[in-house]
């Protein structure tokens, strides 16, 4: 032990290197603890990142969807297999399908019918296939077989319920997500003279105007006519106001802007547009199957000024013949008396309302005039109980539709 210890102590030549070596080794230790410390911190700052990007990531996609608007029901669908609208284009069993030809069909004509009535329907039917509407008929007495002979019955839709009016059937069979493919609804009754109307410059005249509800003109000479707005003006092609003294002794002039004065078509014959239509089928009480009272509201449905967009075209007008088809004719009553009794029964208050009689078999038309002014007199109450509770009813409220023009 000695000896080593002198021999090292007596040669400084091996001092040094031992000193060396040792400082170098330390030193390549230090360098690749440093460098491994920052490798391994680095890795779990990545990872830290990353799953900090991750969550974030998820948090932008669970908001995304959160504001994605799905449709009730489809949830649990991916977006791309979602189908939110149809039409009614029929298709075949086997062999091509039918496909939609966007400059044709675009437009609907539907009409509650009955068998009485065949002669008439059939002459405005065949006026607008011409015009390559789609075409759905209401059979209100269930004879459907018999317009079999008609050559386009084929080409038709025919829904077949008893005693309903269009207003049942529009409300079950024309949802506004059924329809969407259609620009323009034409909701009619069966008993028109369309002698004097030509489907192509209607359209041009109500896309022209702006018109988002329309109707045509009633002949004041041969038309059962309820609102003075609605006649024909023989010196212009589309009116909107009227300037005269109507019923009730009210004045209607160019200041006008509320029913029936401006704003107002009545319900034989309304023309919808595809907007105005989606707001008018929400309107349409379920239960209240002649929607009376629902044309002095339409102007809510307008997509806007009511007084510039509900119009009244007086270049292509109608014939309404006021046939009483529903119900059938009533006996020794016309069609002028009924709705004056009516209104003076219905004006009453509840408590000095007369004792309901039975009504005789061979009179159900007094029976549905009767209830026409009950369910107006309903929907006047639901209207006024709706506006009164609806604290964010805005009846300026522009539409998204308004918003983007």
């Amino acid at each position: 032990m000695m000896m080593s210890t002198s021999i090292y102590h007596k040669d400084p030549t091996r001092r040094w290197f031992f000193s060396c070596c040792f400082l170098s080794t330390i030193a390549m230790l230090s360098a690749v603890f440093f460098f491994g410390s920052q490798c391994v911190l680095s890795d779990y700052k990545e990872k830290f990142l990353a799953w900090g990007l991750v969550d974030a990531m998820q948090y932008t996609i669970s908001k995304n969807c959160e504001t994605h608007c799905r449709p009730d029901g489809t949830e649990a669908l991916p977006k791309g297999i979602v189908s939110k609208t149809s039409d009614l284009l029929m298709q075949p069993l086997w062999g091509p399908r039918n496909k939609k030809n966007s400059k044709s069909s675009t437009n609907l004509l539907a009409i509650a019918v009955g068998i009485k009535q065949k002669e008439s329907v059939n002459k405005i039917v065949k006026k607008f296939l011409s015009s390559d509407f789609v075409v759905m008929l209401f059979h209100y007495d269930g004879r459907v077989n018999e317009w079999r002979d008609l050559e386009w019955s084929g080409r038709a839709i025919h829904v077949s319920a008893m005693n309903q009016t269009k207003w049942w059937y529009a409300k079950r069979f024309l949802h506004p997500d059924i329809v969407s493919e259609y620009a323009f609804l034409f909701l009619w009754d069966e008993d028109l003279g369309i002698e004097n109307f030509n489907v192509g410059r209607y359209l041009s005249i109500i896309r022209k105007e702006g018109l988002e509800i329309s109707q045509p003109a009633l002949d004041p000479e041969n038309s059962e006519v309820h609102h003075d707005l609605t006649a024909r003006d023989n010196r212009t092609e589309v009116h909107r106001k009227i300037n005269k003294l109507i019923g009730g002794g009210r004045r209607c002039d160019q200041n006008s802007t509320d029913p029936p004065c401006t704003g107002f078509v009545e319900m034989m014959a309304p023309v919808f547009s595809r907007a105005s239509w989606r707001c008018v089928w929400h309107m349409i009480q379920n239960d209240l199957v002649h929607a009376w009272g629902l044309d002095f509201q339409l102007g809510y449905c307008a997509q806007g000024d009511r007084t510039k967009n509900i119009g009244i075209v007086d270049s292509e007008y109608i014939v309404h013949y006021g046939l009483p088809t529903l119900g059938g004719l009533a006996p020794n009553k016309t069609n002028a008396e009924a709705p004056d009794q009516a209104a003076k029964t219905i004006s009453l208050p509840s408590s000095e309302q007369p004792a309901s009689t039975s009504s005789s078999p061979s009179d159900p038309r007094t029976e549905v005039r009767k209830l026409s002014f009950v369910e107006l007199e309903i929907f006047k109450n639901r209207w006024k109980k709706a506006v009164r509770e609806d604290n964010c009813w805005d009846p300026y409220q522009k539409t998204p539709q308004q918003s983007k023009n």
